[in-house]
């Protein structure tokens, strides 16, 4: 039997495990955390083939520039002379093209399908539920600029085979009657659905230990072995872990795992910020994203999570409570009736998305080392492609064609 070693125990990792797992493999999972919370817990549960637009778009870089001076604004990039970030910024100013855009959307898309139908079997084949429904999501937008905007990218999604409907306001309040809207119009993407992580992540974990794959809690990599094109070991505080495969999928820490191996992995962490409210004034049944805002909200367990922001910078602890101000203001200009009061700083949940910079994730083999693979940098999308990503991985071990097209995907791009 062969034996994988996964260095990193987010979603990505425990998928990989999992289908790994499935094909016969012997797998330990080393996790720097104990599982109780990293980037997957918090974040707002979507599966979105809607979204197959890469955070290095052209409208980012003149948009990021003038949410830089806003403390309150969806996008910031903390200025600093980090070489990796400057490294990594003059990377995405690269990519943010038309041209990248339009080579991106399909490979997106079909990853993001897959997945979408890898969670459905995995739901049946594991037992857990993790509340997985096919509502779609909606679009809410509140000015004719946007509202533009939204009515090419319907056309787009169309135009890829995806069902995406532009609906008046009336049309969207008859979705949810019992919610007050102000919105000049939505567009209801039926192909998206959401879950509850956290239910997700707890599930997971518990179905892959009763199936026998050790996952090693508070066990950072210290050291990578490495001799003739091959890993031969890793090394933590403890002990020394030896397998015939090795997996780096440890989210925003990925690039520090993999300087180790002496690779370089283009990567920034991007801060979000989410919290629930329990007991909210009116249930909700379909997730919404405000456009103008880029602000999630997401029904969840019996109350609603709302989270936003993306904050390109080093990893910190530091929660930025006029961001998560940011989030709260803009919430009642969509939906009048939640009128939220600003969470305590004990309540706010906060998280590292790993962002490329090209907005693509990196799932692969090393070209470096046969037997090492890559899967980080899937920014805000990293639950969606889970399950995905974690069947790549699996077929790349196991000399299998892949099941969709990866090559846009792959670690080695920045070689």
């Amino acid at each position: 039997m062969s034996k994988a070693i996964i260095i990193g125990g987010g979603v990505i990792g425990l998928f990989s495990a999992y289908y790994l797992h499935k094909s016969g493999w012997e797998v330990d999972v080393l996790e720097q955390g104990d599982l109780s919370d990293n980037c997957s817990f918090g974040n707002a549960g979507m599966v979105t083939p809607s979204h197959f637009v890469p955070l290095a778009s052209p409208g980012m870089i003149e948009q990021g520039i003038r949410w830089m001076f806003d403390s309150k604004s969806p996008f910031y990039v903390k200025p600093s002379l980090n070489k990796e970030l400057i490294g990594w910024g003059l990377k995405f100013v690269k990519s943010a093209t038309k041209k990248h855009v339009e080579r991106s959307a399909g490979g997106l898309r079909d990853i993001s399908l897959l997945s979408r139908n890898l969670y459905h079997e995995f739901e049946k084949d594991s037992g857990i539920n993790f509340d997985l429904e096919d509502k779609g999501i909606l679009m809410l937008f509140k000015s004719a600029k946007v509202e533009e905007e939204e009515i090419h990218m319907v056309e787009k999604a169309t135009n890829l085979g995806l069902d995406a409907q532009y609906l008046t306001s009336a049309e969207t309040r008859k979705l949810q009657p019992d919610i007050e809207l102000d919105i000049l119009g939505a567009v209801h993407y039926h192909c998206d659905s959401h879950m509850s992580p956290n239910k997700l992540m707890k599930g997971l974990v518990k179905y892959l230990e009763a199936e026998g794959v050790r996952i090693h809690r508070n066990t950072e990599v210290t050291g990578i072995n490495t001799d003739a094109g091959k890993i031969t070991s890793v090394i933590t505080k403890d002990a020394e872990y030896t397998g015939d495969s090795y997996l780096i999928s440890g989210g925003s820490w990925s690039p520090g795992i993999a300087k180790l191996a002496g690779l370089s992995i283009p990567l920034m962490p991007g801060k979000g910020y989410s919290f629930m409210v329990n007991n909210p004034v009116k249930k909700m049944t379909i997730p919404s994203i405000l456009c103008e805002a880029r602000v999630a909200i997401t029904p969840m367990n019996g109350g609603i999570r709302f989270g936003g922001t993306m904050e390109i910078g080093k990893i910190n602890k530091q929660v930025n409570m006029n961001r998560v101000k940011g989030i709260v203001e803009s919430v009642p200009k969509y939906f009048p009736e939640f009128k939220l009061d600003v969470p305590a700083e004990k309540d706010v949940w906060f998280g590292f998305r790993p962002c490329s910079p090209d907005g693509l994730p990196y799932i692969g083999v090393s070209s470096k080392y046969k037997n090492l693979a890559i899967a980080t940098g899937h920014a805000m999308i990293g639950l969606g492609l889970a399950p995905a990503t974690g069947k790549l991985i699996a077929d790349a071990f196991n000399g299998e064609k892949p099941v969709i097209e990866a090559g846009l995907f792959s670690p080695n791009r920045y070689e």
